[in-house]
C-alpha cells in the first residue's frame, strides 16, 4: 500500500490505512522509531493484570515492613 506524507500543522502526517490489520485502532499508542532509514511504528502493548496472580508472587524476601510517614495531618485526623 502507498501512502502520501502531507503537511498537518507543522509536522508531517500520513495516514494509516493498514492500522487494524496490526491491531492499531483509534486512540491507541505507538511507538515511533527510525531502524535503518525506515520509520517503524510499533503498537504499545498494555499489560494486563490479575490481582490474585500479583499476591501470588509475594514472599518473605520482597515483601517490605510498614514505613513511618509521620502524625496525620489535615482530614487524616477524623
Amino acid at each position: 500500500m502507498k501512502a502520501k506524507i502531507q503537511k498537518w500543522g507543522n509536522s508531517l502526517a500520513v495516514r494509516v490505512g493498514i492500522a487494524e490489520e496490526a491491531g492499531v485502532k483509534s486512540n491507541d499508542m505507538v511507538e515511533m522509531n527510525v531502524e535503518d532509514g525506515k520509520i517503524v511504528l510499533l503498537p504499545e502493548i498494555a499489560l494486563e493484570y490479575r490481582l490474585d496472580d500479583l499476591l501470588e508472587g509475594i514472599t518473605d524476601e520482597n515483601l517490605h515492613s510498614e514505613v513511618e510517614t509521620g502524625e496525620p495531618v489535615g482530614r487524616e485526623i477524623l
